[in-house]
């Protein structure tokens, strides 16, 4: 573990971020819907009495959702965080969290006044021991149950509309798990009815948004489960690769030797077990996933539905797909939708423009590819690699955004399919941050990455070369103006000269003292004498 200073130590445990804070799951939390929990550090509802921030309302956009979803007031999800909460901390300045004990992404420090850029870097650039650490942490996750934060195990309705809360704990990898399941499960409509064509992170405009804002959530839960302030996600630069490069032991796990689905013994990875994988399960129960264990990790990189993605995504499928100026089509419209955002999910093909629900690119051709649990929606996120490849695909949206630096209008206000909308709140986050939040660089929000990572300005270049270039330009005037100014300089320097002349032969003739006769006299005795 590093060492920190005391203040940074003190930042770590005030706060975290999520799904449901254990402090507002009470009955009395549920039937008024407030989670508006104290801050320790005053030991006022959402640090009021320190400035950090106050309990409001919750005010909802009434903008427009897209009609695919034909229903109202029949999932917790709909118009969230509402069904739960309608006040909640509101936090100020710098300050987030659930009671506005954090610092906002960026921010470090007692007063969240320290401003800091971390640096994500490829997981083949980190050096054993960095390497080692990562996987530890991993691992430690995956055995830590979170303090703060606790998930439901029903509906609101089956808790009787709050007063009889269903919650469980669960460890802080698998918060985020069962996070990803939740906000991508099916609509539960009663009786042994679904409603499948429903997902508030994924197909839609707020797929980049929603899991940048989720892998930044993993990284300061991490940093805080271990210290390391500093801590960063690594990327899988996957474009070009043959074959699953990180699927070795030394990485995320290599192939069992007797069974290709399961990870070799020599990964500690082997050892976990997945939750929230038996979805049919769910939605003939009418329930939710509850985080019991259900299997081990499964992966089977390369031996899949070769028709439906034919290779790992290339450098070349990245650069077209870059080169879409269009955010988000208007149709939004997932077969027809030639956008930026579309070809990076997967459901366009980069070089052709072409949508075709028979075949996977970009984004989800890794999650076909590794043929195992990632190649679930709700279950994905169990395998680490996950993380690793979000993390990619977060530093392609960084690349876009940099390249085509779009206004926050270019993200859909109104008409987004549910929960998508540039102002909706994302699903399943408690405190609640809205889409376009998250619709901005990362240096925004505290971090880069490393291949994208611009040098510190030269002083030369920067600020000395601009001038130059624009003189070689008007270098004519610029000699001219030169001429004439040592024309001018010459002239008034020669008229000073014979004015200060005039001026002394002037005081030679008036000012000069005269001798009387007895000095004359004197005078001339003295030169005798001598």
């Amino acid at each position: 573990m590093h060492l920190v200073p005391l203040y940074y130590l003190l930042w770590i445990f005030q706060g975290s971020l999520g799904q449901f804070p254990r402090a507002c799951v009470s009955s009395k939390n549920l039937l008024e819907k407030e989670c508006c929990p104290i801050w320790s550090g005053d030991g006022s509802s959402c640090g009021q009495l320190s400035g950090r921030g106050s309990c409001q309302d919750i005010r909802l956009s009434r903008a427009p959702q897209g009609p695919q979803f034909p229903f109202f007031r029949v999932d917790d999800r709909e118009e969230w965080p509402t069904v739960f909460y309608n006040r909640t901390c509101q936090c100020s300045g710098n300050f987030m969290g659930f009671n506005c004990g954090d610092c906002k992404f960026g921010f470090l420090g007692p007063n969240c006044q320290d401003r800091r850029l971390l640096l994500r870097r490829s997981i083949f650039d980190l050096s054993t021991s960095e390497k080692d650490k990562f996987l530890a942490y991993l691992n430690l996750a995956k055995h830590t149950i979170n303090l703060d934060y606790v998930i439901p195990t029903s509906t609101y309705a089956q808790m009787n509309n709050g007063s009889t809360p269903l919650f469980k704990d669960i460890n802080i990898y698998d918060l985020f798990v069962w996070m990803h399941y939740y906000v991508s499960r099916d609509t539960l409509l009663g009786g042994s009815s679904v409603w499948k064509d429903i997902d508030f992170a994924h197909e839609a405009p707020g797929f980049l948004p929603w899991h940048r804002y989720f892998l930044l959530l993993w990284e300061k839960e991490i940093q805080k489960l271990t210290g390391d302030v500093n801590f960063t996600i690594p990327y899988w630069d996957w474009r070009d690769a043959e074959e699953c490069t990180i699927c070795t032991d030394e990485y995320m796990g290599g192939r069992h030797p007797t069974n290709p689905s399961r990870l070799s013994p020599a990964s500690f990875f082997s050892s976990w077990k997945v939750i929230c994988s038996r979805l049919e399960e769910y939605n003939t129960q009418q329930s939710l996933c509850n985080a019991t264990e259900e299997g081990p990790l499964l992966r089977n990189p390369g031996n899949h539905d070769r028709g439906r993605t034919p290779r790992i995504p290339t450098s070349a499928d990245v650069e077209s797909c870059l080169s879409l100026t269009q955010y988000e089509a208007g149709s939004m419209d997932r077969a027809a939708n030639f956008s930026f955002r579309n070809t990076l999910e997967g459901f366009a093909n980069p070089l052709t423009g072409i949508a075709n629900s028979s075949q996977s690119s970009m984004h989800n051709a890794l999650h076909i590819y590794m043929n195992g649990t990632m190649s679930q929606v709700q279950g994905s996120a169990n395998d680490p690699i996950f993380i690793l490849h979000h993390a990619f695909v977060d530093s392609i949206f960084e690349q876009w955004l940099r390249r085509h630096r779009p206004l926050q209008e270019v993200y859909p206000a109104a008409n987004a399919p549910i929960g998508h909308n540039r102002e909706s709140y994302m699903v399943p986050f408690i405190p609640v941050y809205t889409n376009g939040e998250f619709f901005v660089s990362s240096r925004d929000l505290g971090y880069d990455y490393a291949y994208l990572a611009e040098p510190a300005p030269d002083f030369f270049q920067e600020f000395v070369r601009p001038y130059l270039e624009q003189a070689s330009q008007i270098w004519q005037w610029l000699v001219a103006a030169a001429a004439f100014g040592g024309v001018i300089t010459a002239i008034i320097i020669g008229l000073s000269s014979l004015k200060c002349r005039k001026k002394k032969k002037k005081f030679s003739e008036e000012e000069q003292p005269l001798l009387t006769e007895k000095e004359i006299h004197l005078s001339g005795a003295y030169h005798t004498n001598f």
